[in-house]
Formats: structure tokens, sequence, C-alpha cells
């Protein structure tokens, strides 16, 4: 969730700098969200190339076209999820700031704090459930029901990892304040 800027936003990096386990934790999942960042883009430009090629095919040569809008699905959920993440890391997803304002800072902390316990909560049963679908899925060997087939797995372990990473970069945002750290 999105919350309103903190006003020592500025000095995490500083802050960070001189703690230990926490911002070692911290540059690492940074490291990670930012090679992540490249291949989604990467991901959606192959989206856009398969599903360009699929209506040009269709269109000019009247082929049949049973994979690519499948595989344009499989990369445009793998870049959704992989860097959901990074969105967080930014404090990009969206949130309702109507009390903000109505706070005192101490109270707005509290908030954002319970906010992030609250989230990391509801991503961490996802991730779970996101994991028990991809060992199912790889288990049992399903595939998708059209001509291609290819396995579920794929999308279902894109989905695990990306909400697991979520759930890391939440377990951060909800140590920082703890470590003593500026948070963002």
């Amino acid at each position: 969730m999105m919350h309103a800027p903190v006003g020592d936003h500025h000095d995490r990096a500083k802050a960070a700098a001189g703690q230990g386990l926490v911002a070692a934790f911290e540059r690492a999942l940074s490291l990670c969200n930012s090679v992540i960042v490249v291949l989604a883009a990467l991901a959606l430009i192959a989206a856009c190339a398969v599903l360009s090629y699929s209506v040009l095919s269709r269109a000019l040569f009247h082929s049949a076209n049973y994979w690519q809008d499948e595989a344009a699905v499989f990369l445009l959920v793998g870049a959704t999820f992989m860097t959901s993440a990074y969105v967080q890391s930014q404090r990009g997803h969206i949130g309702i700031e109507a009390f903000v304002s109505l706070l005192s800072p101490l109270a707005n902390k509290i908030r954002l704090w319970l906010v992030d316990v609250a989230s990391f909560l509801f991503c961490a049963f996802f991730a779970w459930k996101s994991w028990t679908l991809a060992f199912e899925a790889w288990d049992e060997g399903q595939v998708s029901n059209s001509m291609w087939s290819p396995p579920l797995a794929i999308p279902y372990g894109l989905m695990a990892v990306g909400m697991t990473l979520l759930c890391l970069q939440i377990l951060l945002q909800i140590a920082t304040p703890l470590a003593g750290l500026a948070r963002r």
C-alpha cells in the first residue's frame, strides 16, 4: 500500500549505512529488485512483440496462432508479480491517505507500521497459496488447456516467487523502524 511521505524518507540511506543485518538485507533485496525490473521490462517488450506477431500473422498469412496469447499472458503475469516487491519498495501501491493529515507524526508512524503488518499477513497467505498451487501443478504435471499446453507451474511459480519477494520487502519495511533506521 502506498503511504504518504514520512519526514525521514531522505535520511534513510545515511541511516542504513551504519546498520548491519537489516541494511545488508535491504541492499541485497534492492539489487534483486533492480535486476528483476530490467528482466520484467524485457518481458513486457517480448509480450508486445509476440502479440504484434500474432496480429500480423493472422491478418497477413491467415495462420493459426495457438501459442501467442498464452505466451504473452505468461510474460505479463511474470512481469506483474515479479516486480511487486520493487513497486512496494518505492511505496508505489495504491493506498487511501484520508487520515494522514489528521494524525500526529507518531500516530502516523504507528499506522504505517500496522498497515505493513496487515499487508504482510495478507501477502504471506497469498504467497503460501501460490507455492501450493505451483507445487501441485509441478507434481501433477498440470498444463494449460490449449493446443500448446505449456506447464502451469511456470505462471504459478512466477506468482509464488513474486509474492515471496513482496513479503520480504514488506518484512523489511516492518523491521526497518524496529532496527532504528529511517523508514521509506
